[in-house]
């Protein structure tokens, strides 16, 4: 098993950025095909935000995001990143790190660990 737990959220301003990450610990953390970010805002289904690969050369955004959010991985250092800059009210949720065994999925029910969330509130 591998355990998962978030860090870096909190209030900013839109426009403004901030930097999430995930510590893994557990099971080898390189094993993990694929590493994610969903978020789920009150009321809403959990979301696919971003996903990178184990060798980091691959890397998915969903639509909303492109272009603002950043992931990266070390696997060294067994942690996984979301920088997220020019963020918009729309953004608030609570983010959540997840990790897969296989090939890319955006499907929530695909991944096999999550972690415990963390806010993120973005004020207009």
């Amino acid at each position: 098993q591998v355990q998962l737990v978030e860090s870096g959220g909190g209030l900013v301003q839109a426009g403004g950025s901030l930097r999430l990450f995930c510590a893994a610990s557990g099971r080898t953390f390189g094993s993990y095909a694929i590493m994610g970010w969903f978020r789920q805002a009150p009321g809403k289904e959990r979301e696919f935000v971003a996903a990178i690969a184990r060798s980091g050369g691959s890397t998915y955004y969903a639509d909303s995001v492109k272009g603002r959010f950043t992931i990266s991985r070390d696997n060294a250092k067994n942690t996984v990143s979301l920088q997220m800059n020019s963020l918009k009210p729309e953004d608030t949720a609570v983010f959540y790190c997840a990790a897969r065994a296989y090939r890319f999925s955006a499907r929530p029910d695909d991944y096999d660990y999550w972690g415990q969330g963390t806010q993120v509130t973005v004020s207009s």
